[in-house]
């Protein structure tokens, strides 16, 4: 079948490269069309829950609030687990479901819940329950800072005039404004006044709300026209609020402006921006998931420069920081220059094995499989991001595979039987190995099926990675038979044909004349181009005077030959006597030695891998409740540390900015709860791009800042990199879980003491998440006064409540917006305690009929001064405090954690009901090592059934899997011996990944051998022959997939666009792409490589071992005596 499908294709040339056109052409526009970002949009079935109900207590908001809420969620099917937060006024839970549990499912159920809990919630919570899904993707992409010699109020202007457009581009989500002030009308309300003559809050409410009106009257019939009758009566300015007139329980009228102050202001700021030490106002653009960021930020540069010169004032500064898009395009230009510079490393190695012109049109599978499978990408709604291009970087190598061993039989098959045309040759070559083809990419493809199914965050985080290579490795077998083949039809020549080639310059007069033409139309398009086609020229010189005569041709006649030839001896040596037992005996000592060693070096162990980081952020958090006035003086502290250090260091050059933000977008950006937090702030340290950094270390900064920036009073200030994978949480967290607070502070202490009893050393600084000392007043309503005088406690508390956080009554609206109008007392009043014990609480007295009475606070309550929990946070309906810490450079946090887990939890003696556990980063650390190692076994499982049914054979599958303990020997060996760091996620998917890549070798020696067999070739011959004629293929491989990876593992990466416009390549090693998945590369090129060369020699062994057993035993028993082969020792 497979043969006359080649034929065909070989019969009708014009519709394949017609097809090969279209799919060039669908695909490299699907490329440029991709959203393109740093890393995937994250989508887990996370829920959260936020609650406000302001002037309530940590305490009460557990128990009024999160415990109703979470009593309804556990009973939800499919949850993981539950965490809850209750702070002063927020209630905020995180309800994470299990991996097959659809988002819209998940945010439907807890909804239902939600409902049912409402009936156990107060009746007059300020805000919600209100449920979303979390998306991690809704984090800024950039700042765009104003700043000037202008008003606070004009500053807020421009920005909302930018925020309107930049909304309106349907990528972007939302944009916040930080730092500005926000517009209100102000009732400061004279409480000596207000009690003088008569009033109370509901009088001025009721009075302002029937007096701020714009409502219909309905229609009239005028003269046979019907008019709209309207009462307007809204405010214009404060003097008419002023002369509202007010009357009072006792009859008498008041106007508001003799008992109140009303004035046009702003509400306490609650957020400042600064940019280096600098004033500004802030935008914070946040796109929607799945836009591309690129694309988005480049609309809004276009969009800002047109403000600049048409919408800004003269002295208006805009400028834009932390952009993502900068990073992204760095990052993709990386890993894009890093395909072609492997691809590069690739077709030279094919030269010298095919020649030029075959390794050419192999080397093609690799951008037309990647255009190919560019087209499943696009309809499954992936972006283009820094996975999916190193799935790409990583199949760079493998792709070629199937080309490889098409062509080269092929090639083979061509020069051997001189009696075959070039089209029975490529067909009877691609039906030959048509098997083992198919079998090597479904056992490529087999480890990454599991990986699909890869739970939790980091699971959404790296599943793209598979479904890429799945895509592209299915491609790779499209390329390989319906496009190579009429490629090898079209272009191959036999060997001698290209010995005796014409090597004069007469002969390649022609194609030069037309690269010329080309050329100079180049260089009209573009300079690039032109230059591009010139080193083409060049190389084409180059190639036909001196690399196929004097080095390609030699090395196939001479070099090649030689090596097979010694291959070939090495095999009949190694297969003869007891040495083929000795040879498989020594590859599982090697085996257990590896193990053992393993054991003793013990590598380093890390989660995920990290570099100098290109943003440093300091997170601060003041107790809850602190003024935001008081933040932002602590954060200039934190700021003058901050360029204290980069002064120190001489590192200006090496930074782009110090952005501060407190308040707004000031907490982690990981953490779903949207809260408003003054009591917090961030400052970020953005780096220039690692080449331009010279000889400054951003992690020695890092490191610096930590040390520099401790002893600042009632805060607790966190000093921390970015994410260089998906959150995950702090590297050092101890989870302390129980019902009371008393019990868990204890364990607290006894696990802080221990820790510094041990000297466990490496960890920056635990601090807890439960802050104890938060002052509060407390009220407490004498009952059995309050019954006797008609009032309940929950009026009290409203009175009490809007005396001081005051209560929104009425809009007031002008040209451009509306605003609120704030009624409280004035700032004296709500300030003093004896004021507020003094103040008369207004209610109707229900044991007298409902009339309106007054009575002083101080006459039913009284007061006491206390402190409470700032933050009560749960897990799982138990309450938890959490030591969290960062991990000092140099330290390994595995190591650490290991250490505490021996030395201090597992010899603590906690109560019954009370757990001491490790969680955070290690929990989800141990979730993907279980699932890592359950993954290895079904893709060995999948590999099997593969190979099994392939062969039809119990132990070839078995023979074969030793390439896969081979792979795990180089890698565990190339760790140690380079003393480099093992990850967990890195190169646990990179063995995974070599379990499926290097049985291929074993399969085309085994599948060959058979065949030979089959054709009546002795044992030793058949294994003899088979080993020399696979191989070139096996070696091609191997080498493609190990030399794709080298500029990756090696951080190798040079500028192709400035090479040909600027003639300078801009070399650099050790870029960000090397950081992240350098490990990944290493892991495959120690495992392909050492595997590669024990295969050739160790599978031959064990089949021969495995034939003679067969010999012996089993057929002898079959068929009664013993079969007479004749072998031949080559």
């Amino acid at each position: 079948m497979i043969y006359n499908m080649v034929r065909w294709l070989g019969n009708n040339q014009t519709t394949v490269y017609i097809f090969t056109t279209m799919i060039f052409l669908a695909g490299l526009g699907i490329y440029f069309n991709l959203p393109k970002e740093q890393f995937p949009d994250i989508k887990v079935p996370q829920i959260y829950v936020q609650t406000i109900y302001f002037g309530t207590t940590p305490a009460d908001i557990e128990n009024v609030i999160n415990k109703p809420i979470e009593k309804q969620l556990k009973t939800i099917t499919g949850v993981k687990r539950i965490k809850s937060n209750a702070l002063q006024d927020v209630s905020v839970i995180l309800v994470e479901f299990n991996p097959d549990v659809q988002i819209e499912a998940a945010l439907q159920r807890v909804r239902d819940a939600i409902d049912k809990a409402r009936r156990d919630l107060p009746t007059k919570v300020d805000s919600g329950p209100t449920a979303q899904d979390v998306n991690f993707s809704e984090f800024p992409i950039m700042n765009i800072n104003l700043a000037g010699n202008f008003p606070l109020e004009k500053l807020k202007d421009y920005a909302e005039e930018l925020q309107d457009d930049i909304e309106s581009y349907p990528e972007i989500t939302k944009v916040d404004i930080v730092g500005t002030l926000k517009r209100e009308i102000q009732i400061n309300l004279d409480l000596y006044k207000m009690q003088s003559t008569g009033l109370t809050f509901y009088d001025i409410q009721t009075a302002i709300q029937g007096e701020n009106i714009n409502i219909s009257g309905g229609e009239l019939n005028v003269d046979n026209v019907r008019r709209t009758i309207r009462v307007k009566g809204e405010f214009k300015d404060v003097y008419q609020i002023q002369d509202v007139q007010i009357r009072s329980s006792t009859g008498a009228t008041v106007r508001l402006g003799d008992v109140a102050e009303v004035i046009d202001s702003s509400e306490e700021q609650q957020d400042f921006a600064r940019l280096d030490n600098n004033r500004v106002v802030t935008l914070n653009v946040i796109k929607r998931a799945g836009a591309s960021v690129i694309d988005v930020s480049e609309r809004i540069e276009v969009l800002l420069e047109k403000y600049r010169n048409e919408r800004f004032p003269k002295g208006l500064e805009a400028r834009i920081t932390a952009d993502t898009s900068e990073r992204v395009k760095s990052e993709i230009a990386d890993l894009i220059n890093t395909v072609v510079l492997g691809f590069i490393f690739v077709v030279i190695v094919l030269m010298f094995f095919m020649g030029v012109r075959d390794a050419i049109f192999v080397g093609l599978s690799v951008p037309l499989s990647a255009l190919i499978a560019f087209i499943p990408l696009w309809f499954s709604g992936f972006t283009l991001n820094t996975i999916v291009l190193f799935a790409f970087l990583l199949g760079l190598g493998i792709v070629v595979d199937d080309a490889i061993v098409v062509i080269e039989n092929a090639h083979r098959l061509f020069n051997r039987f001189k009696n075959l045309s070039i089209k029975e040759a490529v067909s009877l070559a691609a039906s030959e190995v048509f098997l083992p083809v198919l079998s090597g990419t479904l056992t490529t493809i087999a480890p990454f099926f599991p990986l699909l199914f890869w739970p939790g965050i980091v699971g959404e985080f790296m599943k793209f990675l598979p479904i890429t290579l799945i895509y592209t490795l299915f491609a790779s077998l499209i390329v390989a038979y319906v496009i190579n083949p009429v490629f090898a039809i079209s272009f191959m020549r036999r060997h001698e044909d290209e010995q005796h080639e014409d090597t004069s310059f007469k002969s390649i007069r022609r194609p030069l004349i037309i690269l010329a033409v080309v050329a100079l139309l180049g260089y009209i398009i573009n300079v690039g181009i032109g230059n591009l086609i010139v080193l083409f020229a060049i190389l084409y010189v180059f190639n036909h005077f001196v690399l196929t005569p004097k080095v390609i041709i030699p090395f196939q006649d001479k070099a090649l030959p030689s090596f097979k030839n010694g291959y070939r001896k090495l095999i009949a040596w190694i297969i003869t006597g007891y040495r083929p037992v000795f040879a498989v005996i020594s590859m599982f000592g090697l085996l257990i030695f590896t193990f053992v060693m393993l054991g003793i070096v013990q590598p380093k162990v890390i989660f995920f891998p990290s570099g100098d980081p290109d943003y440093i952020y300091v997170y601060n958090v003041m107790p809850v409740g602190t003024d935001a006035r008081v933040t932002d003086s602590v954060t200039k502290v934190i700021e003058k540390k901050v360029f204290g250090v980069i002064k120190k260091n001489k590192a200006e050059t090496a930074i782009n900015s110090v952005i501060s933000n407190v308040g707004k977008n000031a907490g982690d950006p990981f953490n779903p709860d949207r809260s408003a937090t003054p009591h917090k702030s961030k400052v970020t340290v953005a780096f220039v791009k690692k080449e331009e950094r010279g000889d400054i270390s951003s992690q020695k900064l890092l490191d610096e800042m930590r040390n520099e920036i401790k002893g600042i009073p009632g805060t607790e200030i966190s000093v921390q990199r970015e994410n260089n994978g998906p959150p995950t949480g702090k590297p050092i967290s101890i989870e302390i879980m129980g019902d009371d607070f008393n019990t868990l502070i204890k364990l607290e202490k006894q696990v802080r003491k221990e820790i510094q009893k041990e000297n466990i050393k490496g960890i920056e600084e635990l601090k807890s998440d439960l802050i104890t000392n938060k002052p509060e007043i407390i009220v407490d309503v004498d009952k059995v006064k309050a019954q006797r005088e008609g009032i309940s406690t929950s009026q009290v508390a409203m009175a009490i409540r809007t005396a001081l956080f005051g209560a929104e009554i009425s809009k007031f609206r002008d040209d451009k917006d509306e605003y609120p109008i704030q009624l409280r007392l004035k700032a004296d009043d709500r300030n003093q305690v004896e004021k507020l014990l003094s103040m008369n609480i207004t209610y109707r007295d229900m044991n007298m009929g409902g009339v309106l009475r007054q009575v002083p606070l101080n006459s039913i309550a009284n007061i006491s001064y206390s402190t409470t929990f700032s933050q009560i946070n749960r897990k799982d309906q138990s309450r938890i405090i959490t030591l969290g810490s960062e991990v000092l450079n140099g330290y390994n946090a595995n190591e650490i954690v290991a250490e505490i887990q021996s030395k201090v939890i597992d010899r603590m003696e906690v109560p019954s009901g009370y757990s001491v556990k490790m969680g955070g980063e290690q929990e989800e650390q141990m979730e993907s090592m279980m699932f890592l190692m359950g993954a290895l076994g079904a893709a060995v499982l999948l590999i099997y059934l593969i190979l099994a049914t392939q062969f039809n054979s119990v132990v070839k599958p078995i023979i074969i899997f030793v390439t896969i303990l081979l792979s795990f020997i180089g890698v565990f060996l190339g760790f140690m011996v380079f003393g480099m760091t093992f990850s967990i996620i890195m190169s646990g998917v990179g063995i995974i990944a070599l379990a499926g890549i290097v049985v291929k070798n074993g399969i085309l020696l085994i599948e060959f051998t058979d065949e030979l067999r089959e054709r009546g070739y002795p044992l030793k011959q058949a294994i003899i022959e088979a080993g020399g004629v696979r191989l070139t293929p096996v070696l091609l491989t191997a080498s493609a997939a190990v030399l794709g990876l080298v500029p990756l593992a090696l951080g190798l990466s040079m500028d192709f666009v400035t090479l040909f416009t600027e003639f300078n390549p801009h070399i650099f090693i050790g870029g960000d792409s090397a950081v992240f998945w350098g490990i990944l590369a290493w892991t495959i090129i120690f495992g392909l490589t050492f595997s590669t060369v024990l295969t050739l020699v160790i599978v031959p062994c064990m089949y021969y071992i495995n034939e003679r057993v067969r010999d012996k035993y089993f057929r002898k028993n079959k068929k009664g005596t013993s079969p007479k082969t004749k072998e031949v020792v080559a």
